[in-house]
């Protein structure tokens, strides 16, 4: 009986598995799906080198762009802290000849003297800010006070200028100091107004 027991189960050890086979077509199957995988891998590792290398060329051009505009800016505004130092020397200038004074030799000498210092100035492109009934750009005039007047065609331009400007470039050096027309209130208008009808009266 034992016998018999153990004939069965050594029939049964020589049978294979149905689990464990494979049919050829499965198996070029899987074989295609692995190197399609692996293809797609590749492609993939492709791209991301490629997008690496175009972000490093990028990047090497943006610091090489940043390099010449420093060097541009460095030869281009190389005399500002110069023309800064001069400015003073140009105000006394002009102080010395609001002054008035009966040594008219004197006086050209110094006219003579700004005329040349304005001219070599504007040969590094330093030009003076003079905007006298111009409109007032906060970029380039500093407000120092308002006046009012009638004139409606003068508000918001710059009655006088107590100090000019000076740009390097396309720099402002300095700002221009102005006066600057504002409107006249309007309680002032009609009074005013009532005073000149009174006055006619």
């Amino acid at each position: 009986m034992s016998e018999i027991n153990q004939n069965d189960i050594d029939v049964k050890e020589d049978k294979p598995l149905a689990s464990e086979s494979t049919s050829p077509e499965e198996a070029i199957k899987a074989l295609e799906q692995a190197l399609q995988d692996s293809k797609n891998a590749q492609v993939e590792a492709e791209k991301k080198a490629e997008d690496v290398r175009l972000r490093g060329l990028a990047e090497i051009e943006n610091m090489r762009r940043r390099a010449q505009l420093d060097i541009e800016n460095a030869h281009k505004y190389s005399i500002e802290r110069l023309s800064r130092e001069l400015l003073s020397v140009i105000d006394s200038l002009e102080q010395a000849l609001a002054v008035e004074s009966s040594d008219e030799p004197l006086k050209e000498g110094v006219q003579l003297t700004l005329k040349l210092l304005l001219d070599s100035l504007d040969k590094f492109g330093i030009q003076q800010i003079n905007p006298v009934g111009e409109a007032f750009n906060p970029s380039q005039h500093e407000a120092i006070s308002m006046q009012p007047t009638q004139n409606p065609t003068e508000v918001n331009t710059v009655l006088v200028v107590a100090q000019k400007g000076f740009t390097l470039k396309d720099r402002i050096l300095r700002p221009a100091r102005v006066v600057v027309a504002s409107a006249m209130p309007q309680a002032t208008v009609v009074n005013e107004k009532s005073n000149v009808d009174e006055d006619l009266v």
